[in-house]
């Protein structure tokens, strides 16, 4: 399952050193460090990753790459986040070719179902570092405080 123009499918999925970070503070926060500073193992499985992508000066690491614990601690961290960037405001139905409301591509929303975690983090990060869809502005906060009330 291609991703189009935003994804190249012949190469190995691959996770950003930000999600890396993300996933070690959330183990770091959900089990702190004990009395002897030792990290929880799923923080201490992904800090080796990251430390070998800082000492390469790369940006990502290859999933495939990663101990079988530093890939499972990082798809429970993946697990807690928002699924999927739509915010029920789709242009993309109505011939856009990139959707206004969530910054996808046609082709990611329609078969964004049918993609891996890494698939969906690499579109993730494309939408969120653009910034340039609704659900980025202040209608998304909008939003946010009035499905809260």
């Amino acid at each position: 399952m291609g991703m189009g123009a935003s994804y190249d499918a012949s190469s190995m999925p691959a996770i950003h050193i930000t999600d890396l970070e993300s996933a070690i503070n959330f183990w770091r926060s959900r089990r702190p460090a004990c009395a002897n500073m030792a990290l929880a193992p799923e923080a201490a499985a992904l800090a080796e990753v990251y430390a070998l992508v800082v000492f390469h000066r790369q940006e990502e690491i290859e999933a495939d790459a990663m101990s079988a614990d530093a890939r499972a601690a990082w798809l429970a961290w993946y697990a807690t986040t928002p699924d999927t960037p739509c915010i029920a405001i789709c242009s993309t139905s109505q011939g856009d070719a990139v959707c206004k409301g969530c910054g996808r591509t046609e082709q990611e929303v329609q078969e964004w179902l049918g993609f891996s975690p890494y698939e969906k983090r690499i579109v993730w990060r494309r939408i969120t570092k653009t910034a340039t869809a609704l659900r980025f502005n202040r209608y998304a906060d909008r939003v946010r405080v009035a499905s809260e009330v």
